[in-house]
């Protein structure tokens, strides 16, 4: 009797181009990266025996809840099968992702799908008015961010928290800085969370306004190398600090845009890749697949995700060839890899000055941009990651590729509770 193996591989992977997609809806975007995806392994629709849909902002934006998987799926060839939704706020691609692969791990299916789409602007400036009779952007609103916490908790406290945050930006921008540029465009109050983490890091460890723009002006020269990114164009770390703030000590440039996108990944067993000897060549390995959630306990998700990751895997963080990270934010990015273990808290700052985090450093950090540079559509961000990684371990990143990369880490956060993350992952690929 053969004994089945419950390795778990990723033999596809799709992605469209980040960014203002006017022309595009949620269902064309799905079907673009899904065909991708089947192209890249070259299988055949019915192949896929089920499949994990990520989006978060469907039914806020176009009142299409409860059933968004079958909607943009079916009409782009995939029905029947069950399709499972997928919503946990920033995190969601990448629990879709944990889905898909916890469903082979299992031995329920040999080959399932994990997408995600997320549509942010829906018609061109020039032919959209707002009530007002002005016209819009079409972006969406930045008060729909409040979802991803508790909303019942965010409301009671959010008249003093928006006080205590202005109060807390501008001393500290008037202490620093007093003469860079402040931003008064709408944003999300996640920004002043990240922005009130990097005051108190930079008071406890000494980390500087400047280490962080170093974070944000990498993440865009590797954008430039990467055609699906949503921003293309570099940065140095002086037009970075230079960039109007958003929350001190946060400008511009370290915070990561809205967008539209959809990716694309497909996972099988390796009975599946056994009967299928052409995929094995491309076929990478998933060595952990962690989804945690947060706590109104004083705790740290990051880490806690990241040590299950390593004994899931065992490897440690020395093991990671290259890793693509959560900075919706430049501070994100630095607290990111001191909780995994990639440098010693309170060393992030010093360590990306080194150039550890560069394309040819120690150890890669968003080879893609990361969202700050190649774009944050919700739903997407996560299977973008996985896309980026599979690449990398494939050789195939061209002019961004990271010399002979073998292990590779995804970390995809979102939501928020107590303070931290309310929703968590870490995946961890290797080139078998």
């Amino acid at each position: 009797m053969k004994i089945v193996s419950d390795k778990v591989y990723v033999i596809g992977v799709g992605m469209i181009k980040f960014g203002k997609n006017f022309d595009k809806t949620m269902k064309s975007m799905t079907g673009e990266s899904l065909e991708l995806a089947i192209k890249d392994c070259d299988l055949k629709k019915k192949g896929i025996e089920a499949a994990w849909f990520s989006n978060s902002g469907w039914g806020m934006s176009e009142m299409q809840h409860c059933i968004r998987g079958q909607v943009a799926l079916s009409v782009n060839g995939v029905d029947k099968i069950p399709i499972t939704n997928v919503e946990n706020a920033c995190a969601s691609g990448s629990t879709a992702f944990q889905g898909a692969w916890t469903a082979v791990k299992a031995d329920l299916y040999d080959c399932t799908l994990a997408i995600g789409s997320e549509k942010m602007y829906f018609q061109r400036p020039s032919s959209r008015k707002s009530s007002s009779g002005r016209r819009s952007s079409g972006g969406g609103s930045m008060a729909g961010f409040i979802a991803g916490t508790d909303v019942e908790r965010t409301r009671k406290m959010i008249a003093q928290l928006k006080q205590q945050i202005q109060e807390g930006n501008q001393k500290a921008a008037k202490e620093k800085n007093g003469d860079q540029k402040q931003g008064k465009k709408e944003h999300s109050m996640f920004m002043d969370f990240y922005a009130m983490g990097s005051r108190n890091h930079m008071k406890k460890y000494g980390t500087t306004q400047r280490q962080l723009a170093v974070i944000a002006a990498k993440n865009h020269n590797n954008s430039t190398m990467n055609p699906l990114a949503q921003y293309t164009f570099p940065q140095t770390v002086e037009q970075v600090m230079n960039d109007y703030v958003v929350a001190f000590p946060l400008t511009r440039a370290m915070c990561a845009p809205i967008g539209d996108g959809s990716a694309a990944a497909i996972l099988c067993s390796e009975k599946f890749l056994d009967a299928h000897p052409a995929l094995k060549a491309r076929a990478i390995l998933v060595r952990a697949s962690i989804l945690r959630s947060g706590s109104w306990k004083s705790d740290n998700i990051c880490k806690r995700a990241s040590i299950a990751a390593f004994e899931m895997s065992n490897l440690g963080p020395e093991d990671i060839n290259v890793a693509e990270v959560h900075d919706a934010t430049a501070f994100g990015e630095l607290h990111i890899m001191e909780q995994i273990g990639f440098c010693p808290v309170g060393e992030g700052g010093p360590f990306v000055e080194s150039g550890a985090t560069e394309l040819d450093g120690k150890i890669p950090i968003n080879p893609s941009g990361g969202l700050l540079a190649r774009g944050h559509p919700i739903g997407a961000s996560g299977l973008a990651q996985m896309y980026e990684l599979v690449t990398q371990l494939r050789g195939e990143a061209g002019k961004r590729q990271v010399k002979d990369p073998k292990l590779a880490l995804a970390e995809n956060g979102g939501g928020t509770i107590g303070s931290e993350e309310a929703a968590l992952c870490i995946h961890i690929l290797e080139k078998d």
